[in-house]
């Protein structure tokens, strides 16, 4: 494939599984493309998508925070009570000297999950609003490097295998933040896995080129 310039480069799709590069063509709202070589999904059109993540993102920021700021679970052994929330947890990691492993967890647990989410709602809601063209083009960057780093669900297990293993020496009590926490990882991972960033990419370059495009229109 011949590219001729730079800005050709913006209507070509590579597959992420087998590298087939691919040139990006229209298709009907609803509709999916997919990879002519392995079938993979390349990209999706959705008309609400914009709509769509922002809901879904604010929801999951609900979810965060009732998970990071109520009693995850309550623990009752030799007649002493004890509530364990995912702050507390970093806190008795920097307590106990362990502090880079305290802020390792951190960030993978609170601060980046926080991020993702949080520059999802601002980018769903510019592109809603049709501003912003340079901010979200500077947050989707920022986005697509943070996100890999986001372990919210290899926590979520961590806390079930610990569960599993003191069920035998003491009395486990589900808080709302356990459940909450198991509301937010389905919902990161739902987001995560079926809006990808290129298809905000996408989403990104229809709306601010349909903008342009009226704004000559009105000149």
């Amino acid at each position: 494939m011949k590219i001729e310039n730079e800005d050709a480069l913006d209507n070509l799709v590579i597959c992420h599984k087998c590298h087939t590069l691919h040139k990006e063509i229209t298709i009907q709202d609803g509709s999916k493309a997919c990879c002519r070589e392995c079938g993979t999904v390349l990209y999706r059109y959705d008309s609400r998508l914009a709509e769509h993540g922002l809901a879904l993102s604010i929801a999951a920021l609900i979810f965060f925070a009732v998970a990071n700021f109520f009693p995850l679970v309550k623990i009752e052994l030799l007649g002493h009570e004890q509530f364990i929330t995912i702050p507390k947890t970093f806190m008795s990691l920097f307590d106990s000297g362990f502090y880079i492993v305290g802020l390792i967890c951190s960030f993978l647990i609170f601060i980046f999950p926080l991020m993702i989410f949080s520059i999802y709602s601002v980018v769903f809601l510019l592109l809603k609003l049709r501003i912003g063209e340079k901010l979200s083009k500077e947050l989707l960057i920022l986005l697509s490097h943070i996100t890999p780093w986001s372990m919210s669900d290899i926590f979520l297990i961590s806390v079930l295998v610990a569960l599993v293993k003191l069920i035998g020496y003491a009395q486990i009590h589900m808080g709302i933040a356990f459940w909450a926490l198991i509301a937010f990882v389905l919902l990161d991972l739902y987001v995560t896995r079926t809006i990808h960033v290129s298809e905000i990419w996408m989403l990104r370059k229809r709306v601010f080129l349909k903008e342009n495009n009226v704004q000559e229109k009105s000149e």
